[in-house]
């Protein structure tokens, strides 16, 4: 999505969203209602997502807010998201996170891959591709490290096993486009 719902208020402010930022959990906020939480805390670490507990490693602003860019006020809210995104966005996560972001990343990945305005470069989409492809002939192929037709529905271990590194190392290198787009250096 380039924005939060439009019948969607910040779960922290309860208002419109301004400046509105979507969290690694999916979540809409507020960018300044989100960093007031985050300074709240300690800002040593990344903050707690107030609806779902989750560790918010990366704020990704929403489009009607880049666009804003401009308006002092945004450009200061959209200049602290990217710290925030710099200090937590780049920390390799624990596995439990890296599966925790997976929905999140891969349906920002597929909407941005799909729609024609946006464009990833290309070594990026040629990287997706490829982990795509390669898992794909793994799955069909007959040659496999477990078997099915020796042990059943077991040998599809592996390939379920393929499938999520897959989907993982795509997930981590749209993660690293995020994260120099929008914090990165």
């Amino acid at each position: 999505m380039d924005g939060p719902p439009g019948n969607d208020f910040c779960s922290i402010c309860h208002g419109h969203f301004n400046i509105a930022c979507q969290a690694n959990c999916s979540h809409w906020f507020c960018g300044d209602c989100i960093m007031l939480v985050w300074h709240h805390g300690s800002a040593l670490q990344p903050c707690i997502c107030p609806l779902c507990r989750r560790q918010i490693t990366l704020l990704v602003p929403g489009e009607a807010s880049l666009r804003e860019r401009n308006d002092p006020n945004v450009a200061e809210v959209l200049g602290k998201i990217e710290r925030y995104n710099h200090l937590f966005g780049g920390n390799t996560s624990s596995f439990v996170q890296r599966m925790q972001d997976l929905p999140f990343l891969l349906r920002r990945l597929l909407r941005e891959i799909m729609d024609p305005q946006r464009s990833l470069p290309l070594v990026i989409k040629a990287r997706v591709y490829i982990a795509m492809v390669l898992s794909a002939i793994y799955v069909i192929s007959p040659v496999d490290i477990i078997p099915e037709g020796i042990v059943g529905i077991v040998g599809l271990l592996d390939d379920l096993l393929v499938v999520l590194i897959c989907f993982l190392h795509v997930a981590a290198i749209y993660r690293s486009v995020l994260y120099s787009r929008y914090g990165g250096s």
